[in-house]
């Protein structure tokens, strides 16, 4: 049995690095003191961190980018020391991470009890992210699954949850639960991805969890709305809700919400479930897939 948190997470406008390092230290200590063994923060959680810039450098797009590289290593090490501190994995609010001058990735740190370091670049990005913000997907960064020792893991950010080729791919890599950390400024766009969510746990038979930012940052150039509800997902099948909604959180609240998932449930549906989605697969035809790589965490 693994105990899952995932966090409705609030975009604040801390004025220096001890306003950023205390939420974060009070959200991990309250979610390891309830049980929770993975902690799941939302996509561009870190972005609240261009608070701590000149009004010039929090209206413009590119010089938060620019200036946040500054941040980048100790918004991982933060991480990383409460993962340790608390045995716990956490996944980190995902960073615009700068590989070169004209590549910047949307990248999600996976930090692990033992002070190991994994991370999921997002593969396809929003109109926002391509038009407006100049982030994009590395060529040399693809998709993972993590093997940790609660299970199979693997992350797909926000956008990446509505491309069905992606997860499956994951899947067939052995992953039993995906991750979606997400951000969007709209009830339109939440759904989009939780109904995203809800396919890949049908398709492949799998748990799927969000975990979104939420509330407002009218300083922001980038997270200035952000709207939504963490759930869990999975088959609406035998041993699953017939709704396919294992648990959902309360609109737009700040919040942890807390699971217990078992795992061999996954391989379960998968063998004795009323339909074989993750087993039928194939006879759609040959569809080629991304590679996936194999992270022991």
């Amino acid at each position: 049995m693994m105990k899952l948190a995932l966090a409705q997470f609030p975009v604040s406008e801390p004025r220096q690095w001890d306003d950023v390092v205390a939420p974060i230290e009070a959200w991990v200590g309250e979610a390891a003191a309830a049980g929770a063994q993975l902690l799941v923060f939302p996509e561009y959680a870190a972005m609240s961190l261009a608070a701590l810039f000149d009004s010039a450098t929090r209206a413009d797009l590119q010089a938060q980018v620019d200036a946040m590289q500054a941040l980048r290593d100790d918004w991982l090490a933060l991480h990383r020391r409460l993962a340790q501190r608390h045995g716990v994995y956490i996944v980190a609010g995902s960073f615009p991470w700068r590989l070169a001058l004209e590549c910047v990735v949307n990248r999600a740190w996976f930090c692990a009890p033992h002070g190991g370091l994994g991370f999921q670049d997002k593969q396809i990005m929003t109109r926002f992210e391509r038009e407006r913000w100049d982030i994009s997907a590395s060529p040399d960064s693809g998709l993972k699954v993590f093997r940790t020792a609660l299970g199979m893991v693997a992350i797909d950010i926000c956008y990446d949850s509505e491309f069905p080729l992606l997860a499956r791919a994951q899947s067939e890599a052995g992953a039993e639960l995906i991750l979606v950390p997400s951000c969007t400024d709209s009830a339109a766009g939440y759904h989009r991805v939780r109904v995203g969510c809800q396919a890949r746990a049908l398709e492949n038979q799998c748990y799927v969890a969000q975990a979104p930012l939420v509330g407002e940052a009218p300083w922001s150039a980038a997270i200035d709305v952000n709207v939504g509800r963490a759930g869990l997902f999975g088959p609406p099948d035998r041993g699953f809700p017939d709704s396919g909604v294992i648990v959902e959180g309360e609109w737009n609240a700040p919040q942890w919400i807390h699971a217990d998932i078992d795992l061999g449930e996954v391989l379960k549906v998968r063998n004795e479930g009323q339909v074989f989605n993750h087993r039928h697969w194939a006879e759609q035809g040959e569809i080629a897939l991304p590679r996936v790589e194999i992270v022991t965490l």
